[in-house]
């Protein structure tokens, strides 16, 4: 059992990956890893060749089963909600920090394979993410391989059209989120809108504080912005699944996350975190007011 724990503990980052991927939220992939874990202490896996890639079956299993539950359960699927994110250090510096940066999908991402169909979204995280064939992800989902592959081809096809894919270079993304850092708290109308793509999308998730927001245009999202102007004194930037973001905590009281997606310098996509409960789990102690 000391050498299977072993072995196991060797794929559990791997594991929580997939997991995060698949349902973004992080207790839940926790859960899924011990689940994971469970089921391979039950079982005879001694003629297994490659462990990892039998793990990686497995919490796809659990994962799907979580995401149609999820998905049987849901009354409001238009409603918004924003996955649990990662925050690290604005600088980088830290390698673990910067592991975590590399390792994370942005939140913007995450919301468009939420209105994925679970099989679908199993598939792309598989394939595309992870590089698992078709021929290995088409009987998790009970399809052949031609059908995994059409799966994940219309999964790639909703998240190229929402344009939820970052910039690659993360110092010009900065540039873009401490412009409009900048813009708010000074509450220049006319800077925020040269900094937001013109069709810019604003997803606001407050729980049961009040119902959830999605604004759209560059205008609507800076008149919001400007009222945001005496809380944005408190902001301070962080990295938020790896592209920039703000964590806002005044004398240490969280009262949102935000992460912003930056294409072709512009922001085009700003997903905002602001359910007191889901804030009150995160260790943001190290991003109070600056």
């Amino acid at each position: 059992m000391e050498d299977l724990t072993g072995r196991f503990e060797a794929h559990r980052g791997h594991l929580r990956a997939v997991a995060y991927r698949m349902l973004g939220s992080l207790s839940e992939a926790d859960d899924a890893v011990q689940e994971t874990w469970l089921r391979l202490s039950r079982s005879d896996v001694s003629d297994v060749r490659n462990l990892g890639g039998w793990l990686t079956t497995v919490i796809g299993r659990i994962c799907l089963d979580l995401l149609r539950s999820r998905a049987s359960r849901r009354e409001e699927p238009l409603d918004v909600r924003i996955p649990d994110p990662i925050i690290a250090s604005a600088d980088g510096t830290d390698p673990e920090q910067e592991a975590v940066r590399t390792d994370s999908v942005g939140l913007a991402l995450l919301v468009v394979m939420d209105t994925l169909s679970p099989a679908e979204r199993l598939a792309y995280v598989l394939h595309d993410m992870f590089a698992v064939p078709f021929d290995e992800i088409g009987p998790i989902v009970g399809r052949s391989k031609d059908a995994a592959k059409m799966l994940a081809s219309r999964a790639r096809r909703r998240v190229e059209d929402a344009n939820a894919v970052p910039d690659t270079d993360l110092p010009r993304q900065r540039r873009a989120a401490d412009a409009f850092l900048a813009a708010a708290r000074g509450g220049d109308f006319d800077a925020l809108v040269a900094v937001l793509d013109p069709d810019v999308v604003l997803r606001g998730d407050f729980g049961d504080l009040r119902p959830s927001e999605l604004i759209r245009g560059a205008r609507n999202v800076a008149e919001g912005a400007v009222r945001f102007a005496e809380a944005a004194l408190h902001s301070r930037p962080v990295l938020v699944n790896g592209v920039p973001g703000l964590v806002t905590a005044p004398d240490g009281q969280p009262l949102s996350v935000m992460a912003f997606t930056v294409r072709g310098g512009r922001i085009t996509q700003i997903d905002v975190l602001a359910d007191p409960a889901r804030l009150g789990r995160l260790d943001l102690t190290a991003f109070g007011s600056p």
